[in-house]
């Protein structure tokens, strides 16, 4: 068939301004809202479709992480009304936008608003809230970035009557900015009121809070039966006192993070562990004996989720018993990782019995496991979606041999198809690759579709397998071991409700 000229200059005229509106919206969907801005700028039809409040149901307007930047209060507040409105369900704001005005016009222009962040970090005083009298009623998730010299009573007083139908609190508190020997600590939010007026909390999340201790925790316990998730992070008050009553109160307790909390062992012993929902556990970091973690871990009917990084009495007599009286029959992630006290030959064991039910596997921090074992192990592992692996070189350990890293992406790329996050901790002193290296990235890639995060140390072998990615146009792939950790916390059942910042 000959086209015509006619037939040609009708199809040259066909471009991006002929789709319909409504495929437009459906692409400009899959767009951060720094481009939708921009895309505003092309054309007075783009910029109704790039404003189209169907596209603005979520908005982060603080600019330290990532988010948009309003120039002043008036402005958000004609964003409110014009752009925002019922369609609203997530926004973040900054200190300098949390005013009674704003918050006023969000309560009454977007009903449906369920997840609210306010960031007082980095604020040196509050607004004047006297004159308040509208907040968000519909609230699902609330998360308050706390500040160490800002006493939040004033602003929380107008606000606890609102916060009936909470599920998930998020209470951020300023530790990776403090000095843990600080000599003051203040109490700066009154969390006795909070659990006052939250009877359907579900997740509470207090990380990293100087001043949250056992009484906090055993606040909560009194009036949060619906509790599912406690979260204690970097919570260094807390010992563990109140962990009885925790698990006598909330029977619905079934996740408890307590990564470097400053529990102590004859407080962990007198819990009822044996009596409680908990299969999810968290105690990396703490500096409990072989006795206390073997009571503990033996106690619990079983778990699904498991971290026990940095635990140095963690041995091979506990991975034995546990494995021995069934703990680890439901095992889908765990952290073992700079336990020192536990031989390559327990962590060998413990995968091949229950490797092939593992979708998390971290296992740092141990220079005698090197390429053979993990040669030895990744074929037990079909099922391994996050992997965290390698020790890098310092003062207190040390690689005895090199690493050649080809066998273990090969390996990887033949039993692993669910891989979904790969760190490797070996440092470029450590790992051997050679000119064919590329060629094995190229079969991962191919063979772990769903990969989505390739951490490596920084180095020559780093900036051959982000060329490789880069090329295949998927840029965002590989990391450096400098600015990124790997965690298995996406596997724990909480993980999206545990999303803050």
């Amino acid at each position: 068939m000959t086209m015509t000229a006619g037939t040609t200059n009708a199809a040259d005229k066909k471009n991006v301004h002929h789709l319909p509106d409504k495929l437009l919206l459906e692409i400009f969907s899959y767009l951060k809202l720094h481009d939708l801005c921009r895309l505003a700028q092309v054309c007075k039809k783009w910029r109704l479709l790039a404003y189209d409040s169907r596209l603005w149901t979520r908005v982060s307007l603080r600019p330290d992480f990532s988010g948009l930047y309003v120039n002043n209060v008036d402005s958000l507040i004609g964003l409110i009304s014009v752009r925002f409105g019922h369609t609203l369900r997530y926004i973040e704001l900054s200190a300098e936008l949390i005013t009674p005005i704003v918050l006023h016009e969000l309560a009454n222009k977007c009903p449906n608003l369920k997840y609210l962040t306010l960031d007082f970090s980095n604020a040196m005083q509050l607004h004047d809230f006297n004159d308040m009298n509208a907040f968000p009623c519909n609230l699902r998730n609330l998360t308050i970035c706390l500040s160490e010299v800002i006493f939040m009573e004033g602003f929380m007083r107008k606000v606890y009557q609102h916060l009936s139908s909470l599920e998930v609190l998020h209470l951020i508190g300023t530790f990776e900015l403090g000095d843990e020997s600080q000599e003051e600590i203040y109490e700066v939010i009154n969390i006795g009121k909070i659990k006052a007026h939250t009877p359907n909390l579900r997740i509470i999340n207090f990380y990293g809070i100087s001043f949250v201790d056992d009484s906090h925790v055993e606040l909560l316990s009194s009036n949060c039966i619906h509790l599912e998730c406690l979260a204690l992070n970097f919570c260094l008050r807390v010992k563990g006192s109140a962990f009885k009553t925790l698990i006598q109160r909330c029977k619905k307790l079934k996740t408890l993070l307590a990564q470097h909390c400053g529990l102590v062992d004859q407080l962990m012993k007198q819990v009822e562990w044996e009596s409680s929902k908990i299969h999810e556990l968290d105690l990396t970091s703490t500096e409990l004996s072989a006795v206390t973690l073997n009571d503990v871990l033996c106690r619990i009917p079983g778990f699904t989720y498991l971290g026990l990084g940095y635990c140095e009495f963690f041995d091979d007599k506990i991975m034995d018993d546990m494995i021995k009286n069934g703990k680890l029959d439901h095992i889908r992630a765990i952290d073992i990782s700079h336990t020192v006290n536990l031989s390559e030959n327990a962590i060998l064991q413990f995968i091949r019995q229950r490797g092939r039910f593992l979708e998390g596997l971290m296992i740092v921090g141990k220079p005698k496991l090197a390429e053979q074992f993990f040669l030895n192990v990744i074929p037990f592992m079909k099922r391994i979606k996050i992997l965290v692996c390698g020790t890098p070189n310092g003062w207190f350990l040390r690689m005895s041999t090199r690493v050649h890293i080809d066998q273990i992406i090969i390996a990887l790329s033949q039993n692993c198809y669910k891989l979904e996050r790969l760190e490797v901790q070996w440092d470029p002193d450590t790992i051997r690759y050679s000119d064919n290296s590329s060629k094995f990235i190229d079969q991962l890639r191919h063979k772990c579709p769903q990969i989505r995060s390739m951490t490596l140390s920084d180095g020559e072998y780093f900036e051959m397998v982000k060329s490789n990615f880069e090329r295949a146009d998927r840029k965002t792939v590989v990391r450096t071991t400098t600015n990124y950790t790997t965690s298995i916390i996406q596997l724990s059942s909480c993980y999206k409700d545990l999303l803050f910042n």
